[in-house]
């Protein structure tokens, strides 16, 4: 009895171990998202990337940039957390040298980029210019894609009004200010894309009348369990947040949120059945019924 005991035991703790194992995978995952508008003329591939906190993809690089390759796209937008608070800027500089020499590429700021003092912030941004990188810190740019025109709007991350211990950019308005201010700007009827790192912030992106919001920070809620639990925790969210990685829709906005590329260099806490993220969205013209 006792030996027929210890085997549904160890076949449990095999099962458990199977099941558990693969949940550790730090592979690069790419997912794909499909949006459709009819103020879309032509199809415009956007490649996301977010939250790369500096870490290392391959020798220069190398495995991120063949993914964004693999993929073709129209430009890539930078959602913030590129550069790390504890980690050297070499290895993200190395990535933005490349992409940026590759695509259009458009940045906006995370919470790390302020996590610093003023000289490493400027010299961060001046990094941008010198890759050929478009820093969007409340503005609004018409991109045009064969056919299509659509609006991209950036807004910058919350710390730009201040926070302890991180560099303050602005000293007058606030987060809330500046996107809704953007929005208007924006609302012209043309199809506006909102490229933000805070997903916690929908609603405000919502009510500023953004149709498509691109955003990241959550790290996928770091520990997942497929099919019951999207994320179990998120900076600024608190337990089981709300939008932790995926599509979401309130309304007539859109927010897609990337669970990013961070990989256990900067966090002692292993992602669970949330592996590092490349997104990639196809705006495609809506079909007529």
């Amino acid at each position: 009895m006792k030996g027929r005991t210890l085997i549904i035991i160890l076949v449990i703790l095999l099962v458990f171990a199977g099941l558990l194992i693969p949940g550790f995978s730090t592979a690069l995952n790419p997912v794909a998202y499909t949006v459709t508008d009819s103020r879309i003329s032509a199809p415009v591939r956007i490649v996301l990337v977010t939250d790369l906190h500096s870490c290392a993809y391959g020798d220069g690089q190398k495995e991120l940039l063949e993914a964004i390759d693999a993929r073709q796209p129209n430009l890539v937008l930078l959602g913030g957390d590129i550069f790390d608070v504890s980690l050297p800027d070499d290895r993200a500089a190395a990535f933005l040298r490349a992409v940026g020499s590759r695509y259009p590429c458009y940045f906006v700021t995370g919470n790390h980029e302020y996590r610093c003092s003023g000289e490493v912030f400027a010299r961060r941004m001046a990094l941008l210019e010198e890759c050929g990188i478009t820093r969007l810190s409340g503005e609004a740019v018409p991109i045009t894609v064969g056919r299509s025109r659509f609006m991209l709007c950036g807004v910058d991350d919350p710390y730009a009004w201040g926070h302890e211990g991180a560099y303050t950019e602005h000293s007058e308005g606030s987060y809330e200010a500046q996107t809704a201010q953007l929005g208007a700007a924006a609302g012209d009827g043309t199809y506006t894309v909102l490229l933000a790192h805070r997903p916690e912030y929908m609603d405000l992106y919502r009510q500023a009348g953004f149709d498509l919001v691109l955003a990241g920070h959550a790290h996928g809620g770091q520990w997942r369990i497929p099919g019951l639990i999207n994320g179990v925790y998120a900076s600024d969210q608190g337990l089981f947040p709300a939008y932790a990685g995926g599509l979401y829709e309130r309304f007539s906005t859109t927010m897609i949120v990337s669970r990013g590329l961070a990989t256990g260099e900067i966090t002692s806490v292993p992602r669970i059945y949330d592996r590092p993220e490349l997104i990639t969205i196809d705006l495609q013209p809506e079909e007529a019924e």
